[in-house]
């Protein structure tokens, strides 16, 4: 069945079933089905798929996304990177005078400063980019959630570590994966607390969990971006 909702329309499949409530659910694919009690009508499946319309059309572009696969990046201008949850082109400029490659975000763009235009001086432009956005930004979150404990991290890194976005030692010393500054601020802010919650929990047993939601009851929420967006994350 086809809905048309804000010049936009979408494909759907109904299922009668016996429950309660109406639910709906998006594949991997995209494909977008409505599970509703027998006898529901048709006024209230229109009410339900206009109230989640945006939901709706978010999440099935984000799974076909997914299942299309990862795209290999271009380094020409138009080409879009993520920094804090959000898509930027690129813009770049020659400047054979420049003593270093660089990066600057103005008017919603990613300004690309090199000295040539190689596909390699711009991903390391861009890569420089990301390791400082991310040491500004979560020595930032770290002040700001500092309160909550009475241990301070006895040293902050910035790595390029494949298999975790943080990770806290023996020792109090905290290191975050760069990539973090393509992420939305809330979730940049749960690994922040997490590494943090770290200091007092080594492990991930109850009371470590526990004080994690003391200090971000969402965390939940904000773990779930990097699950289904880490993907997107590349240079």
């Amino acid at each position: 069945m086809i809905h048309e909702y804000k010049n936009e329309t979408v494909d759907y499949n109904i299922i009668f079933k016996k429950r309660k409530t109406m639910g709906i659910y998006i594949d991997i694919y995209g494909h977008i089905e409505l599970r509703v009690p027998k006898g529901t009508s048709q006024e209230s499946i229109r009410h339900l798929l206009e109230s989640k319309w945006d939901w709706i059309q978010a999440k099935s572009k984000e799974q076909k996304e997914r299942t299309n696969g990862f795209k290999e990046k271009v380094y020409n201008e138009g080409e879009t990177f993520l920094y804090l949850g959000k898509s930027y082109p690129i813009i770049i400029t020659i400047d054979e005078n420049i003593k270093q490659d660089y990066v600057l975000l103005e008017d919603d763009k990613l300004h690309l400063y090199v000295r040539e235009q190689e596909d390699d001086r711009i991903k390391q432009a861009l890569k420089r980019f990301y390791y400082q956005q991310c040491k500004t930004l979560v020595e930032k979150r770290i002040k700001l959630y500092q309160s909550n404990f009475k241990m301070k991290p006895r040293s902050i890194r910035i790595s390029d570590n494949k298999s975790n976005w943080g990770t806290c030692d023996s020792k109090l010393q905290l290191t975050f994966n760069w990539k973090l500054a393509m992420a939305p601020m809330d979730s940049i802010d749960y690994v922040v607390v997490h590494e943090m919650c770290h200091m007092v929990h080594l492990n991930h047993d109850r009371s470590f969990w526990r004080l994690v939601g003391k200090i971000l009851p969402d965390y939940e929420q904000r773990k779930h971006w990097l699950n289904q967006s880490s993907w997107k994350m590349v240079i």
